[in-house]
């Protein structure tokens, strides 16, 4: 919870929404929102919500721009992030990120798609975008928007595009036209 303020104190971001279930799961997701809120008095420039995640994911589709960072509990974080994948486009464009106070780790939400592995028909955007978090995240945001810049560039040509985004390219293929952007 500290992370997510701390993020959004340091990007300039103005709210922190926490998605609980603490109405209902009252030990665990009440105890994530006590903690939520407990961190939330420290930080009084930084706007706190509290959102059952019910609403949250109804908000989520009906107006996304109310938020600004969400924190959330495993669970719901997996729920929310495949959510939200769908509302951009799906899962082979949403990165995903496990951020903790000694480590990180930077996914395509997707995971590891097994199901087509090793035919040259994965998405790599969602890997990539995960590799512009990381880089954001390791202190090189120019890099991060170079290659998010690349990625833009590359979908707006529609060049070598994958079967989920209407082409026919390979996931090597679509690669290749990203790095060349680069």
């Amino acid at each position: 919870v500290r992370y997510a303020f701390e993020l959004a104190k340091s990007t300039g971001r103005k709210k922190v929404t926490a998605v609980h279930k603490a109405n209902i799961i009252k030990s665990t997701s009440g105890l994530f929102l006590d903690v939520a809120r407990e961190v939330a008095a420290k930080y009084p420039e930084i706007e706190f919500q509290e959102m059952i995640v019910d609403n949250a994911c109804m908000q989520l589709v009906m107006r996304p721009e109310q938020f600004d960072i969400i924190v959330t509990t495993n669970l719901f974080g997996d729920i929310i992030s495949d959510l939200c994948a769908g509302l951009v486009g799906g899962l082979g464009l949403a990165p995903g990120a496990n951020i903790g106070v000694d480590a990180a780790i930077f996914e395509a939400v997707h995971g590891t798609a097994p199901d087509i592995a090793g035919q040259g028909k994965a998405n790599p955007v969602a890997l990539l975008l995960g590799a512009a978090q990381m880089l954001d995240h390791v202190g090189q945001p120019e890099n991060a928007e170079r290659l998010r810049k690349a990625i833009v560039a590359t979908m707006e040509a529609k060049d070598s595009l994958t079967g989920d985004l209407g082409g026919n390219g390979s996931t090597m293929g679509f690669a290749q036209a990203i790095a060349s952007r680069l």
